[in-house]
């Protein structure tokens, strides 16, 4: 029997083994290992194979499962991310599984296990125990304590926390009575968070979009639009309690960043219990396949997750959250580069689920989507219990911070923090009410120049700055990770004045600390949040009421729900607002317009100052006056001309290799290739470049690009592929040539 296998390698191509000593036939997903040149490959058998004159398939090594791992909707959907986002079939298949299931050395992952001890020999009467423990109170006494606790227990919990002797428990094994066997443990590190959920009565509002998705047929996809404190959350939670409790069925609810998932978590647990499962990256190995197994078997019916929790495998499902659609997480940065909230419309069209979208701040991609009819709108327009959004002061830092004049001191926290949000965060700080801090930018300073010759310190790797880190203190690159120690003088010129210029979330910490010295500050970035449950550590402090400034980056603008949060600030609103990337007003209005609503979620209101040098930005001025309408009217006219999504579909091609000269030379080849092609195709593709990318050296590879740019997304997909299947880049060169579809960034 043979067998078409897709390996997980960049060939676009399946590979025929033969099956040996086997019967029935082997299923379309099921895992197989492989001989692949000198070593052995994961793959996945696709489908019947074909024998070809003149070659002699190769035997499957192994089959490691007893049944399929991917059913035929995951396999179809899997079909599809490879043909949409360019990719071989094998690549796209491999991010549908945990990373448990991929491993060729070992290919059947091990389960935690534990001691278990059963009582195996009933003893009905006390004339039973009596005979048989006349002499061994101890015995007697453990055997119906594991009796109380239903008759099988942990030998840890008997031994370590009740602190029961080993040897009366091996008595009781030599009497009969009870055995001890090994027993499978699922590892659930959520098991110990347990909430309630309060009971919650729907407004007027949620009523009408809880009752438009239980009424909605199979395959619809919603957008709710409600604005920041406006309860999508319930309304979420009333569509699964429908979906899970009334229908029998199952739900995936993606969220956007591991910082959001614990207090996400909680909120479905307290709702659910034990039938949620949680899959995300910051989850070791076994975790996830063990949720993934429970998905599997049906022991838990709702996942919650970032993005690859798309690829959860339940069965009859019923519907697909996608919670903060808009958010750039959703997007794969490697291959397959898909976007979650895509795959998650695909998914449930061929499924029959519903899709739920929601945002305070939707993409423009979807809003657009909403007002054609082809997405349903529903609106929260009102935050729930009658609360208003906040007022929004914006302190125009180019005024408010300017140099000393002559004789006047020189206070570096005035350069940082202005008068208003100095008296603001005092205000709170005397009212014991709490305050959060954004500024997109970690580290102490961006970068260090020298004084007499105005060198910069870069990255030798990339064209990027070094940022300077003070603990440790560090020179460091935010793209390769590479550091080195501070310098003692400028390597150019032999300078000494080396001056620290820009801002991170390190020196803002130490000069608020500095100026409140009493004030409980937590600092939550990527320095701060990379062990396993830091991020949940510092959250469950905040809600705590253990921290009364909350400092971070871009991670503490979103889903955060804290009462006592009366105060935020921007430190800098211009972070990213002037980069060379279409989507940068789009992205800097929403991480605006979602920090700002953090505030005021309680009875006590809130008030939220903006710290920017370009007040009169259209991303400023509508996050000020929580005008999304607006913002999204002037944002489209600037995507007309020159067009850009949502009204176009675009393919980023970015080529990159080791030598400036061969890079730049084939990205114009590729160019022109590409040209000769769109017009034997005579479609109306559009091929933009090539050019250098913004930041033009990353990991000691250059890189150039160029878009192609489609109003029919079916020839965008069949050029792009043509060009990743076709396109001659020499071989044995360091020479490489990627595709991103439907990118969210072109830096």
């Amino acid at each position: 029997m043979l067998v078409d296998v897709a390996l997980p390698l960049p060939l676009f191509r399946t590979f025929t083994y033969a099956v040996e000593g086997r019967g029935e036939p082997l299923d379309a997903g099921t895992r197989v290992l492989v001989p692949f040149r000198n070593r052995k490959e994961i793959g996945i058998v696709v489908g019947e194979g074909s024998a070809r004159d003149g070659i002699t398939p190769k035997p499957v090594a192994a089959i490691p499962d007893d049944a399929p791992v991917l059913d035929a909707p995951m396999l179809a959907l899997c079909r599809w991310i490879a043909q949409y986002y360019v990719v071989p079939l094998g690549v796209a298949l491999k991010c549908a599984l945990p990373a448990a299931l991929s491993g060729a050395d070992d290919p059947v992952p091990a389960q935690k296990r534990r001691r278990v001890a059963r009582i195996v020999r009933d003893l009905p009467s006390l004339l039973h125990r009596d005979n048989i423990f006349a002499r061994a109170p101890q015995q007697r006494a453990l055997f119906e304590l594991i009796e109380s606790l239903g008759g099988r227990v942990a030998v840890e919990h008997l031994l370590e926390r009740l602190t029961f002797s080993p040897s009366v428990l091996k008595a009781l094994v030599a009497r009969g009575v009870v055995a001890i066997e090994q027993d499978v443990v699922a590892r659930d590190p959520f098991a110990a968070r347990r909430t309630e959920a309060p009971p919650l009565v729907p407004s007027v509002a949620q009523q009408r979009a809880i009752e438009a998705l239980r009424a909605a047929r199979g395959g619809e996809t919603f957008l709710l639009h409600g604005i920041t404190g406006s309860g999508k959350t319930l309304v979420y939670i009333e569509l699964l309690r429908t979906l899970v409790e009334e229908r029998g069925q199952s739900a995936i609810v993606l969220v956007p960043e591991i910082a959001l998932t614990p207090q996400t978590v909680d909120r479905f647990r307290g709702a659910f219990g034990d039938r949620v499962a949680v899959l995300h990256s910051g989850l070791s190995d076994g975790e996830r396949y063990d949720a993934w197994l429970a998905l599997r078997r049906g022991e838990k019916r709702i996942a919650v997750g970032a993005r690859s929790a798309i690829f959860a495998p339940l069965a009859n499902l019923g519907a697909i959250i996608v919670d903060e659609e808009h958010e750039s997480s959703y997007k794969q940065g490697e291959a397959p580069r898909y976007h979650a909230r895509e795959v998650a419309i695909v998914r449930a069209r061929a499924e029959g689920a519903i899709v739920v979208l929601g945002s305070a701040t939707p993409s423009l991609e979807s809003w657009v989507n909403a007002s054609s009819g082809k997405y349903h709108l529903l609106t929260l327009p009102e935050r729930v219990g009658g609360g208003r959004l906040p007022a929004i002061e914006v302190v125009d830092i180019r005024a408010a911070m300017a140099p000393p004049q002559s004789g006047e001191p020189n206070d570096p926290f005035r350069r940082v923090i202005s008068e208003s949000l100095e008296q603001a965060l005092a205000t709170r700080l005397q009212r014991h009410e709490q305050s959060i801090l954004l500024l997109n930018r970690r580290g102490y300073s961006a970068f260090i120049q020298c004084g007499d010759c105005g060198d910069v310190a870069s990255c030798p790797h990339c064209s990027i700055s070094l940022t300077y880190h003070r603990t440790p203190e560090r020179l460091v690159c935010h793209y390769c990770q590479h550091n080195e120690p501070p310098r003692a003088s400028c390597p150019r010129c032999g300078g000494s004045m080396l001056r620290q210029r820009g801002l991170g979330t390190q020196q803002v910490e130490r000069l608020i600390a500095e100026r409140f010295p009493s004030a409980r500050v937590a600092r939550m970035d990527v320095d701060t949040t990379s062990g396993k449950w830091a991020h949940a550590e510092i959250l469950d402090r905040v809600a705590r009421r253990e921290v009364d400034v909350l400092l971070g980056t871009q991670m503490i603008a979103k889903g955060l729900d804290f009462p006592n949060v009366t105060l935020v600030g921007v430190v800098d609103a211009d972070v990213g607002i002037n980069l060379p990337d279409f989507r940068a007003s789009e992205r800097s209005f929403q991480l605006l317009s979602q920090v700002a609503g953090r505030a005021g979620r309680g009875p006590k209101g809130g008030r939220v100052i903006i710290q920017t040098r370009v007040p009169s930005h259209h991303a400023v001025r509508y996050a000020v006056s929580h005008d999304y309408h607006s913002f999204v009217r002037d944002e489209l006219e600037g995507r007309e001309r020159p067009i850009y999504p949502p009204f176009i579909r675009i393919a980023n091609v970015v080529f990159s290799g080791t030598t400036e000269a061969a890079t730049a030379q084939l990205a114009l080849s590729a160019a022109a290739w590409l040209d000769r092609l769109v017009r034997r195709f005579e479609g109306e593709l559009q091929i933009v470049g090539p050019a250098p990318c913004a930041v033009d050296r990353i990991k000691r590879r250059w890189r150039w690009h160029l878009l192609l740019k489609a109003s029919n997304p079916s020839e965008l997909t069949k050029v792009a592929r043509y060009f990743a299947e076709r396109f001659p880049v020499p071989k044995g060169s360091d020479l490489r040539a990627t595709i991103d579809r439907d990118p969210v960034a072109l830096l």
